[in-house]
C-alpha cells in the first residue's frame, strides 16, 4: 500500500493528504477552527430563509401562468426555463438545505420523471410554517 502522502494549499486552508493502513487515501484538513459556525436560533432561521428562497424561486414558475427564468452562468452561458430540475440544476446554494431541496428534486426527478417543482414547493413551504406565529 502507499505511504506517506502529499501536502497542498487551497486558497483558504492547508490540506494534507494520507492513507490509512490499508492503503486508502482521505484528506486531512487543517485550521478548522479559524471557520465559524451558526448555532441556535440564528442557524435555524438562515436554514428557514434558504427553504423559502429556494421555494419562492420555484413557486413563480408554476402554472399555466408561471413565469421563465433567466439564468446566466459563471461564464456567461445563457438559459431560459421554467422547468423546476433544469433551475435547480443551474442554481449555485450554499446552504446545506438548500442543497437538500436539490437532492430532493433530483430523486423526484430520477425515479418519477416529473413533479420536481411541486415536491420543492411543498418541502420548501414547510419550515416557512415552524417561523409563524
Amino acid at each position: 500500500p502507499p505511504q506517506g502522502g502529499g501536502s497542498f494549499h487551497s486558497s483558504t486552508q492547508t490540506m494534507s493528504l494520507v492513507f490509512d493502513e490499508y492503503g486508502r487515501p482521505f484528506i486531512i484538513i487543517k485550521d478548522q477552527g479559524s471557520k465559524s459556525r451558526l448555532k441556535g436560533l440564528p442557524a435555524l432561521k438562515a436554514n428557514i430563509t434558504a427553504a423559502r428562497s429556494v421555494c419562492q424561486t420555484l413557486r413563480s414558475s408554476l402554472g399555466p401562468k408561471g413565469m421563465d427564468k433567466i439564468l446566466v452562468s459563471g461564464d456567461g452561458e445563457v438559459c431560459v426555463s421554467n422547468d423546476g430540475a433544469t433551475i435547480l440544476e443551474r442554481m449555485e446554494v450554499q446552504n446545506e438545505i438548500a442543497k437538500l431541496l436539490v437532492e430532493l428534486s433530483r430523486s423526484q426527478d430520477k425515479e418519477i420523471g416529473d413533479g420536481t417543482t411541486g415536491v420543492v414547493v411543498m418541502a420548501g413551504g414547510g419550515p416557512g410554517q415552524a417561523e409563524a406565529p
